[in-house]
């Protein structure tokens, strides 16, 4: 059965927040006058993560857990909540209590008062240590440079989706980052707001230098799949008809110069250059061509998940 709000809260190793999370939106989401649910995603955590919240569910029914066989990552978890919501809205948060749920309502007047499809927050006092802000202002400068969002904080989990918006949405690796990017891209409304960002009082961050350097490699795949996923074709056939050109006229200079002329094709680099443009130009209207046909198959197979379910709750 549907509901009004779905809050959709990914978890790893966090049995100190959880609760407390809970009785803080248990006091935020009945003001709302919705029918709402609460649904955790264990994100395969090795301590007493799922324990904590399956005494939460058998106190309070509007509590849902999907759990993870294993560790799959944010993203892997945000798509399964996603996924599984029944809202007709949906808000995204972490569960490490740096995110405000006191923010809630002010998102979802927002999405309506401004005609929004999602509303973005913005952690604009963070309270994290320094070098993550800074490789964060670092990372939202290159996701701007490339995708051409201007949203201030593409971190921030903090988000309010209207349920239309998150059908299709393919997350892995660290694309969860750049779900806004993704839903401009789609023509969806984007707006943001300035949000309340806590310290985080347990638990340890998950961020590392492993998930900024993927996050980065997600980059290029964004920025690609927005520019050229409809048709490949247009980058890797460019390309090849701009490198064969060339290799064509050096090859057809030389050719020229060796039949008229009399010079040496062989002992000249430039010769080996042209064959090895022409060669390349070739191999990339041929790449061009199989990456439309791989997408040709890619939107026609049925729906795959990245990540396996070991029960809901």
């Amino acid at each position: 059965m549907g509901v009004d709000l779905s809050v959709v809260i990914p978890a790893y190793n966090e049995e100190e927040n959880v609760v407390p999370l809970y009785n803080e939106l248990h006091e935020v989401l009945p003001a709302l006058g919705m029918t709402y649910e609460i649904l955790f995603v264990d994100d395969g955590s090795t301590d007493r993560t799922y324990q904590r919240l399956k005494e939460l569910h058998d106190l309070d029914n509007t509590v849902r857990i999907v759990k993870f066989r294993s560790n799959f990552g944010q993203s892997a978890a945000m798509k399964a909540g996603l996924d599984y919501a029944a809202g007709d809205r949906i808000v995204t948060m972490d569960a490490d209590l740096q995110n405000d749920p006191y923010d809630i309502p002010a998102l979802l007047r927002k999405m309506d008062d401004d005609e929004l499809d999602v509303v973005c927050g913005w952690r604009y006092n963070r309270h994290d240590p320094a070098s993550k802000k800074f490789f964060s202002k670092g990372a939202n400068h290159l996701r701007k440079i490339f995708t051409q969002e201007t949203i201030h904080d593409s971190g921030c989990t903090l988000r309010a989706y209207r349920r239309e918006c998150t059908r299709d949405l393919e997350l892995y690796g660290e694309l969860h980052r750049y779900i806004p990017a993704m839903l401009l891209w789609k023509g969806y409304h984007v707006g943001e707001m300035k949000t309340n960002h806590r310290d985080r009082s347990f638990g340890k961050s998950k961020y590392n230098w492993g998930r900024l350097f993927k996050g980065f490699l997600d980059l290029q795949v964004i920025t690609f799949w927005q520019r050229y996923s409809v048709r490949p074709m247009h980058v890797f056939g460019g390309a090849g008809i701009v490198l064969g050109t060339l290799g064509l006229i050096i090859t057809g200079y030389l050719i020229i110069m060796r039949l008229f002329f009399g010079f040496g094709l062989l002992e000249r680099p430039l010769f080996l250059a042209g064959m090895i443009l022409l060669i390349l130009g070739v191999q990339f209207v041929a790449i061009g061509i199989l990456a439309d046909i791989l997408l040709k198959i890619y939107y026609g197979q049925n729906q795959r998940k990245n990540y396996l379910l070991e029960k809901i709750v």
